[in-house]
């Protein structure tokens, strides 16, 4: 289940930017989806994810009520809009999924896209 993520870059105190999370095959109606990070120095953390029953979301407490996953099974993409960014929300982002139910642990998940960075400045 190779997966690309898209559209990080340099945002400014308080912006929003969106990435995208495209698979390659129908995965996203079947599969859990998720977004997680990576600081500098830092262990990769989860961010949010969908469950692979019923669609419903998880987030991570750090960005709950500032971020937003959704997705569209019809174009196989998951999406996280991002909203109110701060410093600390600088990272390299990746999506990842796995054929089970949404975990917050990283090494739950089996496939994973390159990361796309994220850069917040103050």
């Amino acid at each position: 289940v190779p997966l690309q993520a898209y559209g990080g870059g340099l945002v400014q105190v308080g912006g929003s930017l969106g990435l995208s999370c495209v698979a390659s095959v129908r995965a996203v109606s079947s599969y859990a989806m998720g977004w997680f990070r990576q600081a500098p120095g830092k262990e990769r953390e989860f961010v949010a994810a969908f469950n692979w029953r019923g669609g419903s979301t998880v987030y991570a407490d750090s960005v709950k009520g500032r971020f937003t996953i959704s997705r569209d099974i019809a174009k196989n993409s998951a999406y996280l809009q991002m909203d109110s960014l701060t410093p600390e929300d600088t990272a390299l982002y990746y999506c990842a999924a796995r054929p089970m139910a949404v975990t917050r642990i990283a090494a739950d998940y089996d496939y994973w896209g390159h990361g796309t960075l994220v850069t917040v400045s103050s």
